[in-house]
């Protein structure tokens, strides 16, 4: 389902994984309070207020969070990650652990233990490592609601940057339901997509991969993942632009207990590439009635898509690699949905394969309901 056209910016942003590769030896925060009414602005809380509350937040969680220090063929780096259980499981991001060799696990308390790799899924950029721990060093970090985030809420990340361990950072949530690749190639030849991704401006860098971002009353919403930027440290280190992108807890609950179970984690499938961010040029190219939905582009062979009857493009336009005549989904169960975006987010957190959906699609200027079963990503 890799979404296809992409308009190369001329700015040359790059996302970045946040893993901090090591060489061989050698103004004021303004924390929101709940409001007294609906709609009411938050009430101002003084400086001493704002201190307090992130002192306390740092104290109460950091016991929980961990650095990790990874051997690989190719030399060393470095990461975060954060306590999930008494059991000993460590959730971090897949490409932190990526080919490992060696991996230790440092605590906040100056305790080290080697770990082992026990589950990873490339579609979310998820790994659990287990670690052989004193039960007094395991502090596992409450798990929020990513569904109830909103844009402007603070946010705070601690982890690992640039070997840096306990690090804060504050910052906001920038914007929710964004899409990433994945780390797992789809059959086109591309990558598979991630959805339900958190956007935030708080100081995210390498070393800060897989480590937790929370909310303030210390819920774990998200585990950071990338970057995106344009600065590089002379050494060739990607440096924050104040755009970094975490991943949803909420796929977190979802995809670790399987992890920890089986050791991966089967995603739903629905086998179309797809655009939603569509000019209006490209609107009135393929004649679509609406500005909203998710165009699909083409249908893989022998997937859920073709097998409902789903159609991609395959009339050419007055634009040239646009396609028109495909399926337009404007929403799923019932829920509409502003662009593939939405689309995939509302599969990976609700669904799972073997589940029935029903699309309604706009073909040909009319509305109609499409049922579906969804396949698991091959």
């Amino acid at each position: 389902m890799k979404r296809v056209w992409i308009v190369l910016s001329v700015l040359l942003l790059t996302i970045i994984a946040c893993r901090f590769n090591v060489p061989s030896p050698q103004p004021t925060l303004a924390v929101p309070t709940p409001s007294a009414s609906e709609g009411a602005l938050p009430a101002p809380v003084s400086p001493e207020q704002q201190q307090e509350a992130l002192v306390s937040l740092y104290e109460k969680v950091m016991p929980g969070v961990v650095s990790l220090r990874v051997i690989t063929e190719s030399g060393g780096s470095t990461g975060s990650g954060f306590v999930y259980d008494k059991q000993g499981h460590i959730v971090t991001n897949y490409h932190v652990v990526q080919g490992t060799k060696e991996l230790e696990v440092d605590f906040p308390s100056g305790y080290k233990a080697f770990g082992t790799v026990i589950g990873t899924d490339l579609d979310s950029d998820l790994a659990v490592v287990l670690v052989d721990a004193p039960e007094s060093e395991l502090y596992p970090l409450q798990l929020g609601d990513a569904e109830k985030l909103k844009v402007g809420q603070t946010v705070v990340a601690i982890g690992n940057p640039f070997g840096l361990s306990g690090t804060m950072t504050t910052g906001i949530v920038s914007a929710l339901g964004r899409t990433l690749e994945s780390e797992r190639s789809a059959p086109d030849g591309g990558f598979f997509t991630a959805g339900a991704i958190i956007q935030t401006d708080a100081a995210i860098n390498p070393g800060n991969s897989g480590g937790p971002l929370f909310n303030l009353k210390g819920e774990v919403v998200g585990v950071n993942r990338a970057i995106r930027t344009a600065n590089f440290t002379g050494g060739g280190e990607p440096l924050n632009s104040g755009i970094g992108f975490a991943i949803s807890v909420n796929i977190v609950k979802r995809v670790v207990p399987e992890l920890i179970r089986t050791g991966k984690y089967d995603y739903p499938y629905v086998g179309i590439s797809s655009r939603s961010d569509l000019s209006l040029f490209e609107i009135e190219a393929l004649k679509l009635p609406r500005q909203t939905g998710a165009y699909i582009v083409s249908v893989q062979p022998n997937s859920p898509a073709e097998k409902a009857g789903l159609r991609g493009g395959s009339i050419q336009t007055s634009l040239p690699g646009v396609l028109a005549g495909g399926d337009l989904i404007v929403a799923v169960d019932g829920r509409p949905i502003h662009g593939f975006d939405d689309f995939l987010s509302y599969l990976i957190i609700n669904k799972s394969p073997g589940d029935t959906i029903v699309l309604t699609i706009v073909r040909d200027g009319q509305e109609q309901d499409v049922s579906l079963v969804l396949g698991k990503r091959p």
